[in-house]
């Protein structure tokens, strides 16, 4: 019993861990516009986004469930040495990409994880094959979702506001970009810091704590706390990246990606999928940059982009295939 106490305690604090740095990993999703433009101060900004992720991580637990029951057959093919082990590759490949400033999906990182040492713990029968597949379906259709109604979204908006001229617009839209990047932050939170939530309960499962997968509301507030603290960190290598590196944008065009990547990932939410915010604010930002003209996106640092998020969570699935055989090791 102290051991499985022990394993539950460090699964509970690598999650926080998890959810802590996908806070500052994935602040840029929710204020990279906003700050690239200057309609937010960036402390500012920060502190909005991070207390509006906070009230988004309280809203549901349909994520959760999705995370924690979808990507295993049972509670039983998991023990705590594969949840840590996943957790583990996942943060160690946050913080690559955080230091190489390369945006990447957390989620894609956790879902590779959890593969990874499943496999080596189990093999491939612990795997609930339909239920990735739908994982990673939703992860691979959100941003290309985003590209598509993020050109509707800015297209609509030219058509609109066309003659106007630019000055008198971009400085109305500074101000709507309040609104757009609080809607973004509470959209982060509400998908996002579900993962980690899905994860805590399902070792809590495992290690016999509770009955049925209900997440309690104390692993709520944790992860939604462990998130606002990340958040108000800040995360500004990937702010640079999303908010200066993909297009020039402008309020009008922030505004529109706020808003589309918004509704796209509160959509999700409601349909108990989890996305990768990274994803799919990249995608509204290339789509919103294609409706003013194709060439004004730099291509090539989206290419640098899609490689990651090729490549996470194969690359997460070896780390935490690995990571399984160290923690059995610490732990044996």
């Amino acid at each position: 019993m102290p051991e499985l106490q022990l394993l539950i305690f460090t699964v509970i604090g690598l999650a926080l861990l998890f959810d802590f740095i996908n806070g500052f990993h994935d602040t840029a999703n929710a204020i990279a516009t906003s700050v690239s433009t200057r309609a937010l101060h960036p402390s500012h900004a920060i502190i909005m986004a991070a207390f509006l992720n906070f009230l988004g991580a309280m809203y549901s637990t349909g994520v959760a469930k999705t995370i924690g029951a979808d990507i295993v057959k049972s509670a039983q093919h998991v023990d705590e040495h594969v949840i840590i082990a996943a957790l583990m590759g996942a943060v160690i490949w946050n913080l690559i990409t955080w230091w190489f400033a390369v945006p990447s999906s957390s989620s894609h990182a956790l879902v590779g994880g959890v593969i990874g040492a499943v496999l080596v713990s189990v093999g491939s029968d612990g795997l609930n094959f339909y239920g990735i597949g739908k994982i990673v379906l939703s992860l691979i259709a959100s941003p290309i979702i985003a590209i598509v109604t993020g050109c509707l979204v800015m297209t609509l908006l030219f058509r609109i506001f066309g003659r106007f001229s630019p000055s008198a617009i971009n400085g109305k839209f500074k101000k709507m970009q309040i609104l757009s990047a609080a809607m973004m932050a509470f959209s982060h939170g509400s998908n996002d810091a579900q993962k980690s939530m899905g994860i805590i309960t399902l070792a809590l499962l495992s290690g016999g704590y509770i009955d049925v997968f209900e997440v309690p509301t104390y692993v709520k507030v944790l992860a939604a706390t462990a998130m606002a603290c990340g958040t108000a960190v800040g995360g500004w290598r990937i702010i640079k990246t999303i908010g200066g590196k993909i297009f020039k944008l402008e309020p009008i065009s922030g505004f529109a990606a706020d808003l589309n990547s918004s509704i796209v990932i509160f959509s999700a939410t409601l349909l108990h999928l989890p996305v990768s915010t990274t994803h799919v604010v990249s995608g509204s930002i290339m789509g919103v940059g294609t409706a003013k003209r194709v060439n004004a996106v730099r291509w090539g640092v989206a290419q640098q982009m899609v490689t990651a998020w090729v490549l996470t969570i194969p690359c997460t699935a070896v780390m935490g295939a690995v990571a399984y055989q160290f923690v059995l090791w610490i732990f044996r």
